[in-house]
């Protein structure tokens, strides 16, 4: 059974009442097949819970507090996987005798909701459509690619794409806010088919609150699949004109763009990336939407509050990136003037039409490098290795390319890791009261001037950090004054949540996963949509 215990929390309510190995049937008469069953149903003050081995245990706590429970998998079930045949399904174009992990096809809903996957929702069945309705699961990713019935049924390789547009509507009837992606793929989903998916989407703002387009990645690994062909420039260039202007209307009449495309496909182009402003709270970040650009905001931040008397000479030094972005990474080691070589390796394993940095793999690396001058170590985006694991889409390590080449290989991964074994870091100058609890803390940033209340509970990738420095009546930067947020007592960040500036999360709130917060939340709020777009009070995983 997948609600098995693996384990109880030290300290919490069912400590010595319940063992592991015993399994949870029931919370309040309501069965629990999986995790947002567990989640939703244990949220009330008071509970009656029905165990295999432990029998019926009544007791009340405090709303919204964890019960210390521990089960053998993360979604207390088996993954959903996908029912479609995608045209561009990247796992398709996989070669064969990568590890196996690699090959599963995800299509769960609840991992769209807990970890930001994407989902087409072809395989959900009325009662799983009605749960996230009834459930508030929100916000959600999905994959529409179009919305057009017929072309999108075809584009994904299943007839029940036809239905996309109906459960767009009925999840925003609910009150369910969506992340949106759409596959852009020359000559299928582009031109009038992309239009109509625009102005289809816009329909729906605010619950459609952001869309990505982001164009089709091809490998040389697609033997006997549907011929396609990678945008060329002009493609490039003619897709972002048709979606920024159509952002341009979106903006004047509901004050956002909605509408992004990724960096990948400006750097296609040849066209620069819009400014910061343009992205708004840069909602599709993790799309791979305004990465560049945020990257060199911050770059910029820190270079004005570098002091040039205190820059100190540093070993020469290399950056190994994709072939996308290497003319953009070099520029900004012109502008500091490290002492740094940026090397954008091509991609032999996957084909030289893939430029981005997290489909290199380390034997590419490896054969780039090893006749090259690169210093005394090697710099490569933490996004070129699996989550959690610290290796390449190869099975190589970064010690095995280090070994390699000669020099230590580092990841930003690495020095998160060496804060601690949890990947958790905790700026020693963090205010942090009782009964704190990190929940599969890998990714946690706790900033130096932030202030966390009694029995406050944080899940994986939270973020507590820090706008710029506010600046005086003559423009100068006023360091030394506090700049992350405050959290009142028994408040719950869910996993990839950005809470960012001096602002106060009010006692007892829920802020949803990966929602971006930067103005203050009243207490008892149940934030599931960053405030900046559309402030709502539904609840996370509650009632409505």
């Amino acid at each position: 059974m997948f609600n098995t215990i693996s384990s109880v929390d030290p300290g919490s309510r069912l400590e010595g009442m319940v063992l592991p190995g015993d399994e949870l049937r029931y919370i309040n008469r309501h069965e629990i097949h999986d995790v947002l069953d567990y989640k939703y149903w244990a949220y009330d003050r008071s509970l009656t819970l029905e165990f295999r081995d432990a029998g019926t245990i009544r007791l009340r706590k405090k709303e919204g507090e964890d019960l210390g429970l521990n089960f053998e998998t993360y979604l207390m079930d088996k993954p959903t996987g996908c029912s479609n045949r995608c045209i561009f399904c990247f796992i398709d174009q996989l070669p064969r005798g990568l590890r196996k992990t690699l090959y599963f096809k995800d299509d769960d809903a609840r991992l769209s909701f807990l970890t930001g996957n994407y989902i087409t929702c072809t395989n959900l069945s009325e009662r799983e459509l009605q749960r996230i309705c009834d459930l508030k699961v929100s916000p959600l990713n999905i994959s529409v690619h179009a919305t057009d019935p017929e072309l999108r049924a075809k584009l994904i390789g299943n007839p029940r794409g036809k239905e996309i547009m109906d459960i767009l509507r009925r999840f925003a009837a609910a009150g369910i806010f969506m992340e949106c992606q759409i596959v852009a793929v020359p000559g299928w989903n582009d031109g009038a088919a992309l239009q109509r998916s625009l102005e289809d989407l816009a329909g729906l703002y605010p619950h459609v609150s952001s869309v990505s387009i982001v164009p089709v990645g091809l490998t040389c690994h697609r033997e006997k699949l549907t011929p396609l062909s990678p945008y060329t420039p002009e493609q490039a260039r003619a897709t972002i004109a048709q979606v920024e202007s159509f952002a341009a209307e979106c903006f004047e009449k509901c004050g956002s763009h909605i509408f992004y495309c990724s960096d990948e496909m400006y750097l296609r182009a040849g066209l620069p990336l819009p400014e910061d402003k343009y992205y708004e709270d840069y909602a599709q970040l993790e799309n791979g939407v305004g990465m560049l650009r945020l990257l060199e905001t911050e770059f910029d931040l820190a270079l004005s509050l570098e002091d040039e008397a205190d820059r100190k000479e540093t070993p020469r030094f290399s950056i190994a990136t994709g072939k996308a972005a290497e003319p953009y990474l070099r520029a900004l080691l012109e502008k500091a003037g490290a002492n740094g070589t940026v090397y954008g390796i091509p991609n032999d394993f996957f084909g030289h039409t893939i430029e981005v940095a997290g489909l290199l793999t380390g034997q590419d690396i490896i054969r780039h490098l090893r006749d090259k001058d690169i210093g005394e170590r090697v710099y490569i985006p933490k996004t070129m290795l699996r989550h959690g694991e610290g290796v390449f889409l190869d099975d190589l390590t970064p010690e095995d390319v280090s070994r390699e080449l000669g020099v230590p290989v580092i990841p930003r991964i690495i020095s998160e890791m060496a804060h601690s074994a949890t990947g958790i870091d905790i700026h020693p100058g963090a205010t942090i009261d009782e009964e704190f609890f990190i929940d599969h803390g890998t990714g946690v940033v706790i900033g130096e001037t932030a202030v966390i209340g009694k029995g406050c509970r944080l899940y994986q990738g939270v973020t507590l950090g820090a706008l710029s420095f506010p600046k005086d009546g003559d423009g100068v930067l006023v360091k030394g004054v506090p700049r992350h947020p405050i959290l009142e007592d028994n408040v719950t960040v869910y996993a990839g949540a950005t809470i960012l500036g001096r602002i106060t999360i009010g006692s007892g709130s829920i802020i949803g996963g990966n929602v971006w917060v930067t103005k203050d939340v009243p207490a008892g709020t149940k934030l599931v949509q960053k405030l900046s777009a559309q402030p709502t009070e539904e609840s996370l995983m509650g009632k409505a």
